[in-house]
């Protein structure tokens, strides 16, 4: 998906070369998407939607979950990782630590530290 910036300086560059090719050279892209794109602003339709994409945490996310139940919000994200990489997460590990602290935020939201009474 191309974001607004990039279609915006594809529509400048296209107005200031005139030709498709000579804005995808100045753009790093295709001519053929420098043409779609210019038919698309030329006939007023919107741009396409985004579909937001999932985090590439969230396979991992119960086993995040589950780790930081067991133990009481003390685990960190460090000793936590082999086990997601074991169980397929593949992304950065400052990635997986805000998973962590996401998960360890909602358990100490629901356990308070205060006195039982």
């Amino acid at each position: 998906m191309m974001s607004a910036r990039e279609r915006m300086n594809i529509i400048s560059a296209y107005q200031q070369v005139g030709t498709y090719r000579g804005a995808a050279a100045i753009c790093g892209t295709t001519h053929k998407t420098v043409k779609r794109v210019i038919e698309r602003q030329d006939s007023g339709e919107p741009a396409p939607a985004r579909r937001p994409r999932p985090a590439n945490y969230e396979a991992v996310r119960d086993l995040a979950a589950q780790a930081v139940k067991g133990s009481r919000s003390r685990i960190s994200a460090k000793r936590l990782l082999p086990q997601a990489r074991a169980a397929g997460y593949a992304g950065s590990d400052r990635n997986f630590r805000r998973l962590v602290a996401q998960e360890k935020q909602s358990w100490r939201r629901d356990h308070g530290r205060g006195r039982p009474t």
